[in-house]
């Protein structure tokens, strides 16, 4: 089975403010007091201007990008994250920007990269945000990522 995630991830007042600024950002509910956004090829192209360098890691990464994450976090933390995967293997990248800058990574996970001990990228970045770790299972489930396995299903939620 595969699995593919692009996304903003942030407190849901946060979200609904950053879909005001891009009306073609849709904000999805997770648990715990997230949302996330997902990074269609219609928000890409929205939010991609040129001369905007690539966040390292990341492959679906608009240009300049970073400058507006690190705008809208100065109204709380907002996460960028990827995964693909494919019968078991992929990838994982995950950033948070707090303050106007990034606080955590920009991490990764899958080859081409070193191993992860403990928790995975994106869970790291989920509990930047605050979301809390069950006693079984991590972030990463706890907040609702498993509840599509493909992008463009987030949008038609």
């Amino acid at each position: 089975m595969s699995y593919e995630l692009r996304a903003l991830i942030a407190a849901v007042d946060l979200l609904k403010v950053v879909a005001a600024e891009v009306p073609v950002a849709q904000v999805a509910q997770l648990e715990q007091g997230l949302a996330l956004i997902p990074m269609t090829e219609r928000l890409f192209d929205a939010l991609h201007y040129d001369g905007g360098g690539v966040e390292p890691g990341f492959a679906f990464f608009p240009g300049g990008f970073g400058r507006r994450l690190g705008a809208w976090s100065q109204a709380g933390p907002i996460a960028y994250v990827e995964a693909d995967y494919s019968g078991g293997h992929g990838t994982q990248h995950a950033a948070v920007w707090i303050d106007g800058k990034i606080d955590l990574g920009p991490l990764g996970c899958g080859p081409g990269h070193p191993s992860v001990r403990g928790s995975s990228p994106i869970s790291q970045a989920l509990h930047r945000l605050g979301a809390q770790k069950p006693p079984r299972g991590d972030e990463f489930e706890a907040v609702g990522l498993m509840r599509h396995r493909h992008l463009e299903d987030w949008v038609i939620e």
